[in-house]
């Protein structure tokens, strides 16, 4: 069975919102007057510069405009050629990155509004996470609410770095919300600029931001295991967005270790981080950061232990891949109908009703 048979779940696309004036139709009047008055504009992630080559492929680049800037770019380019079911849109706007909460909160209510017009409305393939101010979290936990009813947004959308780890009990409304509406807290590849990405300060140059953001995603997930978010919230998933996979099994190895000699510190930890991560962790598979060979790569997934980890993304328009080879070089066959749809499946509880 060739892999793009199976209808894939594509978990991860990025169509690009051009900016706060087209969300002036979808704002208040009051903050459409700020945002003209200011002449606020450009607020795309530092990590995706739209010059910079990795941020689109040369093929899915346009000779004017954005790339991902249209959803007949996105039909052509990211749906048909993989024969996609469902695709998730995860818009990189950087609305929650702003220190004035009030604005930062009308913006993403602004870019989840201006989704549902322009892109889930005129496409029934797809799908999106809400954009929610995470620095804010009375306020993020309002916007998951005002969404929560239309279940085309099925995650809540949350960047990498922020003000704060993951874990910290000051984001836990967060959490409380998406497990109660059955959604996934996805965190994807992205900095609201609070901190340096590194442990010993700001980097010079684009590559190293991104080489050393595993670094954040493992951080934020020792947090929120460390910290018992999910004892307390049994029923959480959370999906990893561009992070790469091949930390993992150093990152369970350690975390497991030093967790038996501390666990006494964290007694609501009970069960092995490894445990925990299997059970509520899922990663997509661009960019993909795995050996090559297969038998390394089955090598990696066995120290991993979790064949329903891994979930199909083309991280449209980002240059991961040419052609369509989104999957893992030496990707078993065996995991093929797990990566491409399965496992999305039973990640996402929304998913599986719109197959019923």
């Amino acid at each position: 069975m060739a892999p793009f048979d199976l209808a894939p779940i594509d978990c991860d696309l990025h169509p690009a919102l051009p900016g706060c004036q087209a969300l002036l139709p979808y704002l208040e009047p009051h903050w459409r007057e700020v945002i003209t008055g200011r002449g606020l504009d450009d607020l795309d992630l530092a990590l995706y510069p739209r010059g910079a080559p990795l941020t689109a492929r040369p093929d899915w680049r346009p000779e004017k405009g954005l790339a991902g800037g249209t959803l007949e770019a996105l039909r052509a380019q990211a749906l048909e050629p993989f024969g996609t079911g469902i695709a998730i849109c995860n818009p990189l706007f950087g609305a929650p990155a702003l220190h004035n909460a009030d604005m930062a909160a009308a913006l993403c209510r602004a870019a989840n509004d201006w989704m549902a017009a322009e892109w889930l409305d005129r496409e029934p393939r797809l799908r999106a996470g809400i954009l929610v101010p995470v620095e804010a979290p009375d306020l993020a936990v309002e916007e998951i609410e005002r969404r929560a009813g239309d279940r085309r947004f099925v995650q809540v959308l949350l960047f990498g770095a922020a003000e704060t780890l993951f874990g910290r009990r000051v984001n836990w409304p967060i959490y409380a919300a998406a497990e109660r509406h059955g959604m996934p807290i996805a965190i994807h590849a992205g900095s609201a600029g609070r901190h340096a990405p590194t442990a010993l300060g700001w980097p010079t140059y684009l590559i190293e931001d991104h080489v050393t953001f595993a670094q954040t995603f493992q951080s934020q997930l020792l947090s929120m295991i460390g910290e018992g978010v999910f004892t307390k919230y049994p029923g959480l998933r959370v999906v990893l967005l561009e992070s790469g996979f091949g930390w993992v099994p150093n990152f369970l190895w350690r975390g497991v270790k030093m967790w038996r000699a501390m666990r006494k510190e964290i007694p609501w930890v009970d069960r092995s981080p490894a445990a925990i991560f299997r059970e509520h962790v899922r990663i997509s598979v661009q960019p993909g950061d795995a050996p090559e060979d297969p038998a390394e790569l089955e090598a990696l997934l066995e120290m991993i232990g979790c064949d329903d980890l891994l979930l199909f993304a083309t991280d449209w328009p980002h240059w991961r891949f040419d052609g369509t080879d989104a999957l893992p070089p030496g990707l078993p066959a065996r995991l093929h109908p797990r990566v491409l749809r399965e496992n999305a499946l039973a990640t996402y509880p929304r998913l599986r009703e719109s197959l019923q």
